[in-house]
């Protein structure tokens, strides 16, 4: 499976970003534009993926890429994004909260 930096992450604009931490802790802050689909959700909602290339993301990087190498097993073309959030918290890059 290919993965990427939080840098390289940050310069994409067009490839679909999947975040498969549960809802509490995407609420607490995620990557701007990351559609959040849990790894114990998954398998539910197979439908809500892209069909494109797209990007996996969680807190620390195991997680979606473990999500990852399942869906690759499935004929999709994703790629995991090393480091996850804490990455891209620690890089300095802007965080989403969602507004109660």
């Amino acid at each position: 499976m290919n993965s990427i930096t939080v840098t390289e992450l940050a310069a994409r604009t067009d490839v679909p970003l999947i975040d498969v931490r549960e809802r509490h802790e995407f609420a607490t802050g995620h990557v701007p534009g990351a559609v959040n689909i849990p790894m114990s959700e998954i398998g539910d909602r197979m439908a809500e993926l892209p069909t494109e290339a797209f990007d996996l993301i969680c807190l620390a990087g195991g997680r979606s890429a473990r999500v990852g190498q399942a869906l690759e097993a499935r004929g999709y073309d994703v790629t995991n994004v090393d480091g996850g959030t804490d990455a891209w918290i620690a890089g300095g890059f802007a965080v989403e909260v969602p507004q109660a």
